[in-house]
């Protein structure tokens, strides 16, 4: 497997920096920038594009609704020139909370506008005159302007990542994408996903070897299991806000995700809690097993054998979100899990 991780620079730009130039040296494959209500991805991108030299940088993501389809494209063909062609584009539909409560865009037909947004950047990539008439997108707009191309040299080859979690999103992945950006993943149930990723790659004629399949996780090193139930115990909270907190009153994909992979009933009993506003409540519904199924969270021992588990569930990247106060403590819990996945062969 290859190794990424996940950065936010909100919590500074040089503890970021820091961060990924180590994980660099420590071997690190793939580094993708978060956006969702914080910083922007692309001006934290260029930063580190300059500053690192091997390690690929993604966007991951840019929301769809934040940006037109042409200034994503404008956006990715310059962060590739500028990391020497290490960039890959990670788009996401985001969610009507972030969309239409902070950026005041509607959220409506997110799949339509997923479909359209990638293959107006895929003209652009091309070099093409871009003339697109679909249902969310119009280009030109009537009148007396006309199709033009981007002065950008043409760059056909960025890989295009989607987030997703539905299942028609998920099959949309399949039949356009490179690779799919994955969380809320738990590998007993990963059918939960890959059948209708399945669906769109056989749509387009296309395998599991055309998508890279890259899914993301908390890692913690545990000393034994005494500490490991208090470790477990405090990620309760968390997932409590991911299933009751994330999204919109009516809509939550990550409830619905891990509905999808066989905790319906809890998940719909942690939400209806968090919605009415007992916090606690809603954390002491989650189980244990929910933390340790979609996390790298355990002893040693047992973080190795759950990596294995994710290789052999079809994971051919592993997202790694270290642990830890300080960027040291993340970057040693870092190296531990690379050397890990390294040792998976």
């Amino acid at each position: 497997m290859r190794t990424a991780t996940t950065v936010e620079a909100s919590r500074g730009p040089r503890e970021t920096l820091d961060f990924v130039l180590e994980a660099e040296k420590l071997g690190l494959d793939e580094c993708w920038v978060a956006e969702a209500w914080g910083s922007d991805a692309p001006s934290v991108l260029g930063y580190l594009a300059a500053r690192t030299e091997r390690i690929r940088l993604g966007s991951g993501i840019i929301q769809l609704g934040t940006r037109t389809p042409v200034a994503i494209a404008q956006a990715a063909l310059t962060l590739s020139e500028l990391s020497d062609g290490r960039f890959a584009l990670g788009l996401g539909a985001s969610g009507p909370q972030v969309i239409e409560g902070l950026h005041g865009v509607p959220f409506a037909r997110p799949l339509t506008r997923m479909r359209e947004t990638v293959a107006i950047i895929r003209q652009a990539f091309a070099g093409e005159k871009i003339a697109f008439s679909g249902k969310a997108f119009e280009i030109p707009l009537p009148g007396e302007s006309r199709p033009m191309r981007l002065s950008t040299a043409p760059n056909p080859d960025i890989p295009i990542h989607l987030a997703t979690l539905s299942p028609k999103l998920l099959e949309l992945t399949g039949e356009i994408a490179d690779g799919w950006l994955g969380t809320s993943f738990v590998p007993e149930g990963a059918q939960a996903y890959f059948s209708h990723l399945d669906a769109g790659l056989a749509k387009a004629g296309r395998t599991r070897a055309d998508l890279e399949v890259c899914q993301g996780a908390e890692v913690a090193f545990a000393r034994d299991e005494d500490e490991l139930r208090g470790m477990v115990a405090s990620r309760k909270a968390e997932l409590a806000f991911s299933l009751g907190g994330m999204g919109s009153a009516k809509t939550n994909f990550y409830n619905n995700a891990y509905s999808r992979q066989g905790w319906a009933e809890a998940a719909a009993a942690v939400r209806e809690r968090w919605q009415a506003g007992d916090r606690e409540g809603a954390a002491a519904l989650v189980t244990d097993e929910m933390v340790l199924g979609t996390t790298l969270i355990g002893t040693e021992p047992m973080v190795a054998r759950r990596l294995r588990v994710w290789q052999d569930a079809g994971v051919d990247t592993v997202r790694l979100y270290p642990a830890g106060e300080t960027v040291a403590d993340r970057l040693a819990t870092l190296g531990r899990a690379l050397d890990l996945v390294r040792a998976l062969g």
